[in-house]
Order: structure tokens, then sequence, then C-alpha cells
């Protein structure tokens, strides 16, 4: 039997029980399978903590005075990519998602170790709030807790919370605009701080057009802005792509889900139609799989920052569909409680031969002809699919700005699937980007997303559900003709 755990161990034992699921959730974002992801979170962990330690231990030396740093989560999220970071470098980086390892290699993400006054703002601004008050923002905007739960982690009263948190909002709000003042910049985006800064306290302010084509054009400037202006409902964007950077995006919309399912929104029906936990790992529907590029990230900052002001000329006709909330974190089993020494990493499995690749090692198919008629594909459904898949599709457009779009595409089976593959025509010549639990393939106007490994097989009566960014010119209209597996779907 194992020695009792001592207070220190105790307290260690605390944070890995609240904080492992978000380490692990980025960790998979991170690789490319399972095995890898909780390898990865398992170094990671051990990182973070280190770093926890030195930092209390400096403390203990210096009578209480603690150097900044990140609260604990974001902390052990950045010691996530500081670790993929070192596998790559040592030639180990296979075990990664291909998108990541490009990223690793960019000026993109070697802005997350340069000149301190080159780092996002966010992050800056995050790190310079004391420790308490940064941990409730994250924790509230980032992880999405129910402020009862926030008020029981740091000790608050939850009556409270709220009140605090407007006032935490406030403070990040000027530690960041002093970050911003502080960056190296050019002398347009060094005119346009001062109007920034006013623009972005008023909430009802109308952006002036001249401002509005440089927060299009300047990232640095737009990424500036989401952070400024924290009752827009842009900060929790804003603090996970500034603090995590790749994937943070991603990684925000995985815990807002997993947030929902703790508090029984959105959870998935077990199958004998009572709500329940699914029954295995690989049966959950993982949000988001395969990571999003920080530029990405990017270009959701833009959004925010232009949305301070109405759309105008564009039309946006997209089909009502509900979002989808049946989604549940991510959870393989927890490991015992890393040791402040890593272990080596395991060898990646071994691809099926039968599965293809793409290069980078993504999954991909082929797209389906351009302009093939609902009644041709429905004379012949792929091979190896289930027959007669009576289904409907939702597209929901998400969120658009400029030249961009976020949607989600949710497809209702009512048979059982084994595999899937589902696709559709655009109008106006619209171009699917980055996807996430599913990989894209693009021949014109057509456009087919195929089922990733861990959520092929799909149940009778069940939903499949995938989201994308993509680019449009001129018109975003609705897509249309819907297939399943080569049959047409009715319009949900």
């Amino acid at each position: 039997m194992p020695d009792l755990p001592t207070p220190k161990d105790a307290a260690e034992a605390a944070l890995f029980s609240e904080c492992w699921d978000a380490v692990l959730s980025y960790a998979d974002l991170c690789t490319a399978g399972a095995t890898a992801a909780t390898q990865l979170a398992t170094e990671a962990f051990a990182l973070g903590m280190r770093e926890v330690r030195a930092t209390e231990t400096g403390a203990a030396r210096s009578n209480g005075r603690r150097s900044p740093r990140l609260p604990v989560i974001p902390l052990l999220l950045t010691a996530v990519r500081t670790t993929a970071a070192a596998w790559e470098a040592d030639g180990q980086g296979d075990d990664l998602d291909p998108d990541l390892r490009l990223w690793l290699n960019s000026d993109k993400g070697a802005r997350y170790t340069g000149p301190p006054l080159r780092r996002p703002i966010a992050l800056r601004g995050l790190r310079d709030l004391q420790e308490a008050d940064a941990a409730l923002l994250w924790l509230a905007e980032v992880e999405s807790l129910p402020r009862s739960v926030v008020a029981r982690r740091l000790g608050l009263d939850p009556a409270l919370v709220g009140d605090e948190l407007d006032q935490v909002r406030g403070l990040f709000r000027d530690r960041c605009h002093r970050n911003h003042l502080d960056t190296p910049m050019d002398a347009q985006c060094r005119s346009y701080a001062r109007l920034l800064d006013a623009i972005t306290r008023s909430p009802a302010a109308d952006i002036p057009p001249d401002l509005s084509r440089h927060l299009a054009t300047c990232v640095d400037c737009a990424e500036a802005a989401a952070c400024l202006r924290p009752q827009g409902g842009g900060l929790p964007a804003a603090l996970a792509g500034g603090v995590i950077g790749w994937g943070g995006l991603a990684y925000l919309e995985r815990r807002r889900r997993a947030a929902e399912v703790r508090l029984g929104v959105g959870r998935p029906e077990a199958a004998d139609g009572q709500s329940g936990e699914p029954r295995t790992v690989t049966d959950r529907a993982r949000v988001i799989r395969g990571g999003l590029l920080v530029a990405a990230v990017m270009v959701s900052l833009l959004a925010l920052a232009t949305s301070m002001m109405p759309f105008g000329g564009s039309e946006n006709e997209a089909a009502s569909g509900d979002s989808p909330t049946d989604s549940s974190p991510v959870a393989a089993p927890r490991p015992s409680l890393p040791s402040a020494t890593p272990t080596p990493k395991s060898a990646s499995p071994t691809p099926s031969a039968t599965t293809p690749t793409k290069p980078g090692g993504g999954k991909h198919s082929d797209p389906e002809p351009q302009g093939t008629s609902a009644t041709t594909q429905s004379s012949a459904p792929d091979p190896g699919k289930s027959a007669s898949a009576t289904c409907k599709a939702a597209y929901h457009l998400d969120n658009q700005w400029t030249d961009g779009f976020q949607a989600t595409v949710t497809v209702t089976t009512v048979d059982a699937l084994d595999t899937w593959r589902v696709a559709w025509s655009y109008r106006d010549g619209q171009k699917v980007g980055q996807m996430w639990d599913a990989s894209v393939a693009q021949n014109g106007s057509r456009v087919t997303a195929t089922a990733a490994d861990y959520n092929k097989a799909v149940p009778a009566d069940g939903r499949i559900t995938f989201g994308f960014l993509g680019s449009w010119q001129g018109k975003n209209s609705s897509p249309y003709d819907f297939t399943l597996n080569g049959l047409a779907c009715a319009k949900s």
C-alpha cells in the first residue's frame, strides 16, 4: 500500500484533480492520438508543477514576495506548448499535429519565446495581474465555469464574484492598454493608439472608417482592440488566443462545451434512450479535433475588432440550425500524479495501412465530382457505407466578418453508420479552410467532409456535427444539395 500523501503532495494532488482535464484537452489538440496526448499532458504537468514549486520557493526566500506568474491552468497550458516545442526540437515531433509543427517553426510560434515586449498583449496583461485576479478572470472567461464553482475554487463569496469579476476585467484592460503603448510600433499604429483607447472605452461609440480599415489589416492593433474592449463579449477569445497561442479558439470551444456537459446541457443519449455518460472514450464526440492555426485566432481577433461597428453591404442567408451541444470533455483515463521528472515518450501508434493520409499526417478523402446531382448520388451510394441513409442537414453560420466566416454543419441520420461523408455545394464561390471533427476536400463549389477516426461510428437517430472556417467575397449565401454518403439529405 503506498504511503499517504504529505500535505504538499495533497495540495498538488488537488491541483491535479482540478487541472488535468484542461491540460489533457489542450494536449489532445496538439497531438495525433490519445496515447501521445496523455504522454504530452503528463510531461507538461510535471514541467508546470516544477515552475509552481520554483515560484513558491522563491517567494519563501524573499519574505513572501512572489515573481509574477500566470495562474495555474494557463501556466500548465503554456507548459503543454513548451513541451510540444521540445518534442519538435528533439526530432520527436511525429506525434504532434502537423499544423502545430508548422506553427512552432514559424514567426508566430517564435513570438511566444521572443522579446517580452513583442509577446501577445493578452499574455502580458494577464501576467501583470495579481495571481488571484488573473485566476478569477481565466476560470470565468476561458474555462466557462459557473460563478459558484469559481467562488469555491478561489475561496470567494459567491454573492460578490460578479462584482469582483467586473473589477478584474477593468484591471486587465488597464494592463493591456499600458502594454499596448509599451509595444514597439510603427508611426501609423502609434497614431491610432489614443483613438483606439477612447473608442474601446465606450460600447456605444462608432468606430471611424479609417480606424476600421486599419484594424482589418493590422493584427497587432486588432489584438489590442479585442483586449481593450472586455465588455464586448470577445474577451474569452482574446485571452485564449493570446495566452495559449496555437489552438486557442479550439481550446476555448472545448471548455465551453465541457461546461455545458457538466451543467447537464447537451448530455449524449445512451443506447437505451436514457441520458448518461458515453460508454467508452472513443464514443465521445471530441470537439474541434486537430488544432486551429494561430492565423485563425488572429482572424477572429480581427473580426472582434471590426465588429465594433455594424457590417454593411453583405447578405447573410444562413439557414437556421441548432448549435451542437452533444459533445463532452476529453476524458482519457487519468494517470497517476506525474512526478517532477518527465517519463520518456512512448512511440506513436502505427497508422492502419488502409487509412489514407495527406501530407503532414492528416487524413483526407477525394472530393465528390463538382456538380454531381443528388439523383446520381442516390443511385450509387458509397461502397462500405450503410444504405438508404435517410438524413436531415442543418447549416448554421456562427460568425461572419469582412472576408471570412465560421460555420457548423449538423446532420441527423436515421440509420446507424460505420463511417460517413457529408458533401454540399456553395453558390457564391466560398472556400472552406480549417475544419475540425472532420477532414475536408473541395473541388470547385463542391465541399466534402469526411469522418475522423474517432467519430466514424454514428448510432441510429444520431447526429454528425463538425465546424470550419471559410472565406467569401461579395455574397455569402447558404449552401445547398447536402448529401450523406452520396444520398440526398432534407433541409433541417
